[in-house]
């Protein structure tokens, strides 16, 4: 799978990601999801994902991929024709490698002053916008395919993820996608919750407090505990982990207890996709 030349000079992203950082991380995976959907098998389930087989989840990521890639021409079309495209294709796989090479030359012919839809909080431009969303969303899904293949929720250390593209997904989640609810916790639950990845020089703070929408800001990391901010609670260790636990990809009982901070994340957070 090729990813973005070195033409790609767009500014960098907030963790200091480039675009060619992020048109590598894509294709590696989009490389790793279609090599364990062929190695599971298409009618296999997902435990990341309830519900889905390997098909649904293929033919979901082949969807997406053109639907970035239309947004990135500057002609945006609609999703649902697409996935069933992806479905009733007799090579399933072949049609989802077509439709992610596509992606990736589509990043690379935008130019840096492109016009198009972004939809999180604190986002940057949109041509690295649209990349940066294709690399995590591929990359959680890839993980997803690695479950299937599996028969359970990967562990961090079984993935192939860089920790540098791991904490670019953690401020991706946490500053723009947690921020679009209007509403924080519900009375009682913790509503200061420090995300500080072990060994980064960036941790988050998320303000989840009831009657506004949620508020995060990215700090110091500083040193034991809460590193100095006032915090309900704490989440730290391995980036690469953490990437997975807070987008619900992290290792499930038996396998890893889940404990109750993380319980509350998944059910107020909600993310399940």
């Amino acid at each position: 799978m090729s990813t973005i030349d070195d033409a790609a000079v767009a500014a960098p992203g907030p963790l200091g990601l480039t675009l060619d950082d992020l048109g590598e991380a894509l294709g590696g995976a989009a490389t790793v999801l279609r090599a364990n959907a062929m190695a599971a098998g298409l009618d296999a389930p997902v435990p990341t994902c309830p519900d889905w087989t390997v098909l649904d989840l293929v033919a979901h990521q082949g969807m997406v991929h053109r639907w970035a890639a239309s947004h990135l021409r500057g002609a945006p079309v609609e999703a649902e024709p697409l996935e069933r495209e992806g479905r009733e294709s007799a090579d399933v796989l072949g049609w989802f490698d077509d439709g992610a090479t596509a992606l990736l030359q589509a990043i690379v012919d935008a130019p840096d002053d492109l016009d198009a839809v972004v939809f999180l909080k604190d986002a940057p431009a949109p041509r690295l916008f649209w990349a940066r969303r294709q690399c995590h969303e591929t990359t959680v899904h890839a993980v997803d395919a690695l479950g299937a293949r599996l028969g359970r929720p990967a562990r961090a250390d079984e993935t192939w993820i860089r920790p540098a593209v791991a904490l670019d997904g953690i401020d991706e989640l946490l500053v723009g996608f947690v921020t679009r609810r209007k509403e924080g916790a519900s009375p009682g639950a913790p509503t200061r919750l420090l995300v500080r990845p072990d060994g980064a020089d960036v941790a988050w703070l998320v303000d989840l407090d009831t009657g506004r929408p949620v508020l995060t800001r990215r700090v110091r990391p500083g040193s034991g505990g809460s590193g100095g901010v006032d915090a309900d609670h704490v989440l730290a260790g391995d980036p690469v982990d953490l990437y997975l636990r807070l987008w619900s990809r992290g290792a499930a009982e038996p396998v890893e207890p889940v404990s109750e901070l993380e319980r509350w994340w998944r059910q107020t957070i909600s993310i399940s996709w």
